[in-house]
């Protein structure tokens, strides 16, 4: 095994851990900072594939802008104690989680027995489909619209969550 394989490994594992503890922490912020945790992991991996404007783009956008938002948006709802809900189901919740360890011990013990084919190689011309002029020159002539239709739906998300923090500060005067 070569370096490279042991750290797409590496971020691999903890790109599936800082995901479980993104959506299992009780506490928002908590939560949110396991997220910007999953941004660098995820950053890693891009760098391990050698897509290195993807892992800064990763790092600058996700990491910094967007959880600085995700931060504000918590803070604006002005979340509070949260209330104690009762849980009910334990047992099929107990049976799911159960079968999907086993499903990944499972997937675990294969990907580590198997032998590679080299189907999975990377491109011989992987560094260049990777250079900030590549993926500009795609993003601003093939993918225009599906980039502009982001940002209007991250707009809208946006403006959706000031109305329902005000809504709710209005209804608690």
């Amino acid at each position: 095994m070569n370096l490279q394989v042991i750290l797409f490994t590496v971020f691999a594992v903890g790109a599936v851990a800082t995901a479980v503890m993104t959506i299992t922490r009780r506490n928002p912020v908590s939560s949110a900072m396991s997220l910007v945790a999953h941004f660098f992991m995820l950053s890693g991996l891009y760098l391990t594939l050698e897509a290195q404007f993807v892992a800064a783009v990763q790092v600058l956008v996700y990491a910094g802008a967007i959880m600085v938002l995700v931060v504000f948006v918590i803070l604006l709802l002005n979340l509070g104690k949260e209330q104690q809900v009762k849980e009910k189901g334990n047992m099929i919740r107990m049976t799911l989680g159960g079968t999907g360890a086993a499903l990944m011990a499972v997937l675990i013990v294969l990907a580590l027995i198997t032998q590679p084919t080299g189907k999975n190689a990377l491109s011989v011309n992987a560094v260049q489909i990777g250079t900030t002029e590549s993926i500009g020159q795609n993003l601003f002539t093939k993918y225009l619209f599906p980039f502009e239709a982001v940002s209007l739906l991250l707009l809208a998300a946006l403006i959706g969550a000031v109305i329902l923090a005000k809504r709710q500060v209005k209804e608690n005067l």
